[in-house]
């Protein structure tokens, strides 16, 4: 299993979303390669559909699409139990591991 972990260097928060998203790999029990991807101006971020530092993608695929027509080098907003967060919890990566790949196995 890949993960592409997509960030900004000015983003505060892909460090602590490579750590959840670490912490739910191990929780759930599952082995992944995490390849962090950096993402350099607007043009690459409109390549990738980039929605935001940090977006986690399989396939290139966002674990939490929102369509778009434009896309831009900023930090992403995730809405958490906890209120507006700058990286997805734990839990929210564990749920979404589960659907994309215990559903799927």
């Amino acid at each position: 299993m890949k993960i592409d972990l997509l960030y900004i260097d000015d983003c505060p928060s892909w460090q602590g979303g490579l750590e959840n998203l670490k912490s739910a790999l191990k929780a759930e029990g599952l082995e992944a390669v995490i390849r962090l991807v950096r993402v350099p101006d607007n043009a690459e971020a409109a390549r990738l559909k980039f929605l935001g530092s940090p977006a986690f993608c399989v396939d290139g695929v966002d674990f939490w699409p929102i369509p778009r027509e434009r896309y831009n080098l900023n930090c992403r907003i995730y809405s958490t139990p906890q209120g507006l967060k700058g990286i997805p919890t734990v839990d929210m990566l564990r749920e979404k591991l589960r659907s994309l790949f215990v559903n799927n196995a």
